[in-house]
């Protein structure tokens, strides 16, 4: 299961560990994913997605229905 948001395209990114004594070792820093159900009221359905708290906001600002159109266009959804 990736963890790629489906609005955002938001993904994990690698990063340092550092130690008390300065040692790096290497880590990963994870996006805040949730699977969200959404109604989207021109289509009459609900849809699943994968987004960040990011994306949520997003979707509460503009809309679900110009969030997707605008992921399609990107490639985050097929």
């Amino acid at each position: 299961m990736s963890r790629i948001c489906q609005i955002t395209g938001k993904k994990p990114i690698t990063g340092h560990r550092v130690s008390h004594s300065n040692i790096k070792t290497n880590r990963w820093f994870y996006p805040n994913i949730q699977e969200k159900r959404f109604f989207i009221p021109e289509e009459n359905r609900w849809v699943t997605l994968k987004v960040s708290a990011k994306g949520i906001r997003t979707i509460n600002k503009k809309g679900i229905y110009a969030c997707l159109k605008e992921a399609k266009a990107k490639g985050f959804i097929k």
